[in-house]
């Protein structure tokens, strides 16, 4: 008697890294076009009305304030000695935004201005993609999108598209964040490291990821990921004590930029005089305020909502970080813009919706991102 043959199993192709990547984008396009749209708005009401003021755009864009730093570090390196001026060592800055700028300025046709520029846009698409990554992550694609249209209107998002380092700290952050939460702790902490050499509040990413790998298991690849994660930001304060020759060497550093940490006294401060005692404050300090108050609102939702451990812990800190410290007032907005799990309760508020509610809600952060965002670079008359 002939063999019956066996039946033939037909597996599906194993799809490539490459085919993998571009099966994300397609997933992710809605959200990045959001993105690109909200930020678009923001550029054009800017353009508009710096024309009318007669203001140079791009330069306020590319190379005034901290971005005016970041192209002198790539240019002529750090400083070797402390100082006594205030806010004059750039020390303070940390090295990764810098050092990638002094790496791409030879090959690109741009000024090192425009390049740095461009390094920051194309940092927040890689930002805003990590964003939606979390939020379809956790809650599908819709929040996802919400989430990073939500992230991209925030009052002083016109940041994400200047020479700082807020968009590349924000797309270590997400993309750490999200490694965290698909069980790749080696990718997260390497990742991390990458947060703690782009931005003081790296450590927020190291402690998300270290205290995250030692309540999840004992396994080494955890246990490896919590000694990496903090490497980053240890490293680079670990330098600047060594180049200074002192062990205290980089607080030496925030001290002269007016920069301890009292707990949240003088933020306090500052917000009681705001509010109760001048009576005509600057409509950018109200807009910081507003912010601030709005993101300690938004953790407790987070608590409340069970949010998973490492985006409460992240925020956490950013939050203890930025309220906790003494130092000048005005861009504390600004440095809470990687904290973008706070916006998870409103994206998901927002997915369950009547579609009238959320483009009203969508329309009005749009617009009003883009007025804050001009007023910002070409009324206010410091550092955003």
């Amino acid at each position: 008697m002939a063999s019956t043959p066996a039946p033939t199993v037909c597996l599906p192709p194993t799809r490539t890294p490459a085919a993998a990547r571009r099966t994300a984008l397609r997933h992710a396009a809605p959200a990045l076009l959001a993105y690109a749209g909200v930020r678009a708005t923001g550029l054009l009401v800017l353009t508009l009305w710096s024309h009318v003021r007669g203001q140079d755009v791009r330069r306020a864009l590319a190379a005034e304030w901290d971005a005016e730093w970041y192209l002198g570090i790539a240019a002529d390196g750090y400083a070797t000695e402390l100082g006594t001026r205030h806010d004059a060592n750039n020390l303070a800055f940390f090295p990764l935004y810098p050092l990638l700028l002094r790496a791409v300025t030879p090959l690109s046709p741009l000024s090192p201005a425009s390049t740095g520029l461009a390094l920051a846009v194309a940092a927040s698409l890689l930002a805003a993609w990590g964003v939606f990554a979390v939020g379809d992550h956790l809650h599908g694609r819709r929040v996802g999108v919400l989430l990073t249209t939500l992230w991209a209107a925030l009052p002083v998002g016109l940041v994400q598209w200047m020479g700082y380092t807020e968009s590349l700290f924000t797309a270590c952050a997400a993309w750490s964040l999200y490694a965290v939460l698909t069980g790749r702790p080696l990718t997260a902490a390497g990742l991390a490291v990458l947060a703690g050499l782009t931005r003081p509040t790296g450590v927020a990413v190291a402690a998300a990821v270290t205290v995250t790998a030692l309540m999840s298991s004992r396994r080494p690849r955890a246990l490896a990921a919590a000694l990496l994660a903090p490497l980053g930001w240890l490293g680079y304060v670990g330098w600047v004590g060594l180049r200074l020759d002192r062990w205290d060497g980089y607080f030496a550093v925030q001290r002269l930029w007016r920069n301890e940490w009292d707990g949240g006294v003088r933020t306090v401060e500052r917000m009681r005089q705001l509010l109760f005692e001048d009576s005509t404050p600057e409509s950018f300090l109200l807009v910081v305020t507003g912010t601030l108050l709005a993101s300690v609102v938004l953790f407790a939702l987070s608590v409340a909502d069970r949010q998973p451990l490492p985006l409460l812990v992240f925020t956490g800190v950013m939050l203890a970080v930025v309220l906790g410290s003494g130092g000048v007032y005005f861009p504390r907005a600004r440095f809470l813009l990687p904290a973008f799990p706070l916006l998870l309760p409103l994206a998901v508020h927002l997915a369950g919706a009547s579609r009238r509610l959320r483009a009203l809600a969508l329309t009005g952060a749009v617009l009003g991102s883009a007025y804050c965002g001009a007023h910002m670079i070409l009324v206010w008359p410091s550092a955003p």
